[in-house]
């Protein structure tokens, strides 16, 4: 693959899903067709260590590249991965709290856990660090994920979290750019209107992505900021210029599930219009086979300036640090807890 060259070879401009948790031969036949991006795994995909490391070796076998393998590994609510296999985790807020001035610190090693799992099963992205700053009136589906109040906080946990994955050989994915803790409705569910001013958007919101823009890899909101555009930054070219020109963010951007209610339309029209305003790559999740066919279809292949976000962003990818996990979880314990259990 070359940056910016032949797009006939390069990936498709999507990341898909599998029903189960090995692959059909149908879906086989669509990987081979679309090569997509990446692919992500949720609960229906988990069973045993063994099985996940196989069902990733067929998912990148079948796209025919070093896809990257993504994951929702955020701990408390939204963990695919659970016990007791796997470790359980506080909600991320409570955490923070918990840790108090010692925050960064404990983020730093939750993650970097989290990483020594994910690697261990061939899964190399996760989709974190959350950076929305929380709020009086953020839903409840999201609150408890965020890290905190305040955006230098917020960021200061962000950047903690990235540098555990990143030294677990893991790629981070921050999330929801440009900001979701003002939503005070599920984006699952209904279209969020955000009406704050952009002053106090970029105060604000949109300060913890603008501290993380370095980063390699970020995920859109299915937000409207009417103080910028009366569609949703996904598909809204304006918000797509704001969070790549005021927050200066030049990774790899993929988009939110486009199968969220959030969104309306086919999902032709989603698909292109998240890519027109200026998107990487459309994730779609939790749809029939003939959906996820739609989607690839519709996204074509990476070319241009996304191509060449895709392979900077696959690039970052490291062989993990060598770690003490017994001793980082011992550590762990002290700083969330002064002792007990992670």
């Amino acid at each position: 693959m070359h940056p910016g060259g032949d797009t006939v070879s390069a990936p498709g401009a999507c990341i898909l899903d599998a029903e189960g948790p090995r692959l059909t031969e149908k879906e086989k036949a669509l990987f081979r067709e679309a090569r997509p991006f990446g692919f992500i795994l949720f609960a229906r995909n988990i069973d045993a260590p063994d099985q996940i490391r196989a069902l990733c070796d067929e998912m990148r076998e079948a796209a025919g590249h070093a896809a990257p393998i993504l994951i929702d590994q955020e701990g408390g609510r939204v963990q695919r991965l659970k016990g007791p296999i796997w470790r359980d985790w506080l909600p991320a807020l409570e955490q923070v709290q918990t840790s108090g001035a010692q925050g960064a610190e404990a983020m730093y090693a939750r993650y970097r856990i989290i990483a020594h799992e994910l690697y261990a099963l061939g899964i190399d992205t996760n989709c974190a660090p959350l950076v929305d700053v929380a709020g009086p009136q953020t839903h409840p589906f999201l609150k408890d994920r965020c890290y905190g109040t305040d955006p230098d906080t917020v960021a200061d946990m962000g950047r903690a979290l990235a540098n555990g994955l990143m030294d677990g050989g893991v790629l981070p994915v921050v999330k929801h750019i440009p900001g979701h803790g003002r939503a005070v409705v599920d984006s699952h569910l209904e279209l969020p209107t955000v009406e704050a001013g952009l002053e106090d958007l970029d105060a604000t919101d949109f300060a913890p992505f603008r501290a993380l823009n370095d980063l390699p890899m970020g995920m859109t909101a299915h937000l409207v900021y009417a103080a910028c555009d009366d569609q949703p930054a996904t598909t809204s070219p304006d918000m797509m210029r704001i969070i790549r020109e005021r927050i200066g963010f030049d990774g790899l951007i993929m988009t939110d599930d486009i199968s969220m209610k959030a969104l309306s339309g086919t999902l032709t029209d989603i698909t292109r219009s998240s890519l027109g305003a200026g998107c990487d790559v459309v994730l779609h999740c939790n749809g029939t086979l003939e959906e996820r066919t739609e989607v690839a279809r519709a996204a074509g292949r990476l070319e241009g300036r996304a191509l060449d976000r895709a392979n900077r962003a696959l690039s970052a990818r490291k062989l993990p640090k060598a770690v003490d996990i017994p001793a980082l979880e011992a550590k762990l314990a002290v700083l969330v807890h002064g002792r007990g259990n992670v």
